[in-house]
């Protein structure tokens, strides 16, 4: 008898071997006809894998990620398939799924494939899908794998093989086609019943530009064609919320080659906008008993030495600067948290002073690859919301609980309302890629995860996913198109106290080691304002806005009753301007419709004559004639319901 665990804890008793879909079956042939993959006892094993020990088992279908990417990586088998048989001769490299979708890189040798093509693939992958091959995994020694693929003169696969053990080598089969594959795959073809080819690129083999560049083949597939549908349409309306395209249309920011890549340089609108945030966190900030500092763009190379940085990111930095003193070494900023260790260490502290909480907006820099930059998500320099909450062990729950509340807070006001909770703990199996004790990275993970229990956050627990220096609390937030991104977060450390030696008198009259929180909610200003407008689509919550109306004037006659609104509602603290132009009002409307103004408000004869304004909203809502009193009353209690005070 073997006994099969299941996630819920029941146990199932089988008489022999047994197969995943068999257990499948057992629980539901209803179940069974979505299950796709399986894992046993950690391992991702195939739907037909006999099961022949105890363990525990997972079928995936495709509701789970596991299962979507079995299913895709099947497809990129598929792929490889239609195009050896629409270019005969093709050398195949590496095929794997990747987020919504997969790719595989091949050798075309003086051919292309270019847009006009995709039709043709994604045909021939249908044709192939419909025939319901089943995938069968086999083990091939090292010696008849090369014979293959020598045979074939391909010498990416050959390469591949001659970096694996004998013993550990497996092929896929599925209709008339093979390939060196580890394992993965869903039970067959014919669950695939849409595919798009997305883009093709070139790749050079094994990422190193000194090999040949092959051709990266991009597509998506679904179980169901409406799902590919809805996936395309998504991708259509992520390009119209694009935040570089948006960060254009609305004058936000801009790069220049001559500035440098990944150096954003923010425009009159972006930089107001900017402010706003930083004042609203900063009054929240306030009320939450945060201190402001300001810390200089470079320190000594020592300082990072000492916090540990430099030995886990010194890779990523700017090359140091070097001074006219011999020897010595600075280095930009690529961190706020050494420099306020060093702000904590200014003077001795007693245990009554605490917690000390220093906040700063920190610019940063670190050196990212060229091709990993994109727009604001990815730059070269950036600012962080930084705060640094120096305390006592007694005070770490109730510090990390404000900071949760302070989190939430920020993203009630903005319009992140889907989110969860990721608690980011140690990889036990890599003890090296983390500094300080053991004992106190336990303690720390433990608080994380006791006050996220106690604030009722729906959180999961994350292995491997911690700072070099601590555990944290990561806040993972979904936006208006279902797009999951961090924003965000907040650490405990045990260690920079330790490397830096810091101190408060306890008590009992003797010295002890505060511990640290780190904690950023916006994360850093460039992602932050990034993710905010492709949330938004640029439509800002009212109290953020660059500008909150528009007052376009019918005609020149009424230019001066629109400056006289436009000075009624800047009295009431209304951000607003007029448009004075020489064009039609409906050109005018249209324009600022594009420009996503809030309220566009329309004067002319009439509303000059009754002391009026004609008010739509964005989007088309006709308010009618009203008053301005009415209309300033409207904008505020709008803002209200959007930004309420922090109480924390």
């Amino acid at each position: 008898m073997i006994k099969i665990t299941l996630p819920d804890g029941s146990v199932r008793e089988y008489s022999s071997s047994i197969t995943a879909m068999d257990v499948a079956k057992d629980i539901s042939e209803g179940f069974a006809r979505n299950v796709i993959s399986a894992q046993f006892n950690g391992t991702t094993i195939e739907t037909s894998t006999e099961l022949t020990q105890d363990g525990n088992l997972i079928l995936y279908t495709w509701r789970d990620e596991e299962g979507k990417t079995a299913f895709r990586h099947s497809t990129s088998h598929v792929l490889a398939q239609a195009l050896e048989q629409l270019y005969p001769g093709v050398k195949l490299s590496i095929g794997p799924a990747i987020d919504n979708g997969f790719y595989y890189d091949v050798d075309l040798g003086d051919r292309t494939i270019s847009e006009k093509d995709f039709k043709a693939i994604e045909d021939k992958m249908l044709e192939i899908a419909r025939g319901k091959h089943d995938f069968k995994m086999r083990s091939v020694s090292k010696a008849e794998a090369l014979e293959k693929y020598k045979g074939e003169g391909n010498e990416y696969k050959v390469e591949l093989i001659e970096n694996l053990e004998d013993g550990t080598i497996t092929f896929c089969d599925h209709d008339t086609f093979t390939d060196l594959c580890r394992g993965g795959h869903i039970p067959n073809t014919g669950i695939i019943k849409a595919v798009k080819i997305m883009s093709v690129a070139g790749a050079y083999w094994r990422g190193d530009e000194n090999n040949k560049q092959l051709t990266r083949v991009y597509g998506t597939s679904f179980p169901k064609q409406k799902e590919l549908k809805e996936y395309l349409e998504l991708l259509e309306e992520a390009k119209k919320r694009d935040h570089r395209k948006l960060g254009k249309e609305l004058e936000l920011f801009t790069f220049s080659q001559k500035v440098g890549q990944g150096l954003p340089l923010w425009l009159p609108k972006g930089a107001a906008l900017r402010d706003r945030l930083e004042q609203f966190l900063k009054k929240a900030q306030k009320k939450a008993g945060y201190e402001m500092v300001m810390t200089p763009h470079i320190g000594q190379k020592e300082l990072y030495v000492t916090s540990g940085h430099y030995a886990k990111y010194g890779e990523d930095s700017f090359q140091p600067i070097n001074t006219p003193a011999d020897g010595e070494e600075f280095l930009l900023k690529p961190m706020n948290c050494p420099h306020h260790c060093e702000i904590y260490n200014s003077a001795p502290w007693s245990y009554r002073d605490l917690p000390k909480r220093y906040a700063e907006f920190g610019t940063v820099y670190r050196y990212e690859q060229s091709g990993e930059l994109h727009g604001l998500t990815r730059v070269r320099g950036f600012t962080q919301d930084d705060a640094h909450i120096f305390c006592t062990p007694d005070q770490l729950d109730e510090e990390f609980k404000k900071v949760i509340d302070l989190v939430l807070y920020v993203f009630g006001s903005l319009g992140f309302e889907n989110f969860t909770a990721q608690v980011s703990v140690r990889d036990l199996e890599n003890p090296d890629k983390y500094i300080g004790d053991v004992a106190n990275w336990e303690k720390a993970e433990n608080a994380i995860i006791s006050a996220a229990k106690d604030k009722g956050l729906d959180y999961v627990i994350e292995s491997g996913e911690a700072a070099f220096y601590g555990p944290k609390l990561d806040f993972m937030v979904k936006d208006a198109l279902g797009r999951s991104w961090q924003l965000g977060t907040i650490q405990v450390d045990y260690n920079l106290p330790e490397r830096f030696d810091l101190t408060y008198k306890g008590s009992d009259n003797e010295l002890h080691r505060p511990v640290m929180i780190h904690r950023a909610p916006f994360g850093s200003m460039e992602r932050f304002i990034a993710i905010l407008l492709e949330h938004t689509g640029g439509n800002f919550p009212l109290w953020l806005m660059p500008e909150q109306a528009i007052i376009l004037s019918i005609s020149e006659k009424y230019e001066k009753y629109a400056e006289k609104v436009l000075n009624l509602l800047e009295n009431d603290e209304i951000r607003a301007l007029a448009d004075h132009r020489n064009e039609t009002i409906g050109k005018k409307i249209r324009e600022a419709e594009m420009n996503k103004f809030p309220y566009i408000v329309i004067v002319g004869e009439q509303e000059e004559k009754n002391n009026t304004i004609s008010v739509r909203k964005h989007g088309g809502e006709d308010l009618g004639a009203i008053s301005i009193e009415k209309f300033s009353e409207i904008i505020t209690e709008e803002i209200n319901r959007t930004l309420k005070p922090f109480n924390g």
